[in-house]
């Protein structure tokens, strides 16, 4: 079963779908999830209270693409960039993941189960 989200960061709104895996549904479980956003070129990053090993790790994810990486414990949201290291693919983001570039550094992100 997907899993569907909405993601708040700093003055982005945008709903994403996870896909079906033991990563997403760890995170899942896991929501609300309140974190400060990071940013590291066409990338924002937050830390996360998710601990997961590896899962089909990838090192490259399309532009929308969210994932979860193991290394640091961080939910990622891409807008161009390539991981610094392979990464758990979760998903896609519903909208125009550019919009993701007005997210600064230290604004707030929050996750949550999307409504239907």
């Amino acid at each position: 079963m997907p899993y569907k989200i909405k993601i708040t960061a700093g003055p982005v709104e945008m709903t994403a779908e996870m896909n079906d895996t033991e990563t997403a549904k760890k995170i899942w479980e896991a929501l609300p999830i309140e974190s400060s956003a990071k940013t590291w070129g066409d990338e924002v990053y937050f830390d996360i209270p998710v601990d997961m090993p590896e899962e089909d790790a990838q090192p490259k994810v399309p532009s929308g693409g969210i994932a979860f990486w193991p290394v640091g414990n961080c939910f990622c949201i891409f807008f161009g960039q390539t991981p610094y290291s392979p990464v758990n693919i979760l998903g896609q983001v519903d909208g125009d993941e550019n919009e993701f570039a007005k997210v600064g550094d230290g604004d707030t992100v929050k996750i949550e189960k999307a409504e239907d």
